[in-house]
């Protein structure tokens, strides 16, 4: 029985070493939302740029669409919102979109 007392005591030391898992580095780069408005700037359509035109012109850019499909609906959502982008049709993320020239001419402003 002696035996099995210390047991518990040796236990505890083991908690006490482990650290946090290292945090990532922040990948360096444009973020996800100025792709968005870049690719949506650099579109001649008068009616605004579909979504999956848009996925298609962040692929082009090299941004790997099909694993960040959540992140890029985000994006635009949060970018229509903030209202730096309008939209021209759809609900939600999906639709056309064009940029807000009224934003964008306030920005210029200051």
């Amino acid at each position: 029985m002696a035996e099995v007392a210390p047991a518990p005591a040796a236990a505890a030391p083991s908690k006490a070493p482990k650290k946090k898992a290292a945090a990532k580095p922040k990948k360096a780069g444009p973020s996800v939302g100025e792709l968005i408005v870049k690719a949506v700037s650099a579109s001649k359509e008068r009616s605004g740029v579909s979504l999956a035109a848009l996925k298609k012109s962040l692929a082009a850019g090299g941004y790997d669409v099909e694993k960040n499909n959540s992140r890029v609906k985000i994006a635009v959502k949060s970018l229509v919102t903030k209202g730096t982008l309008v939209q021209t049709k759809g609900t939600g993320a999906s639709g056309s979109f064009k940029l807000n020239k009224k934003a964008v001419e306030a920005k210029k402003l200051f």
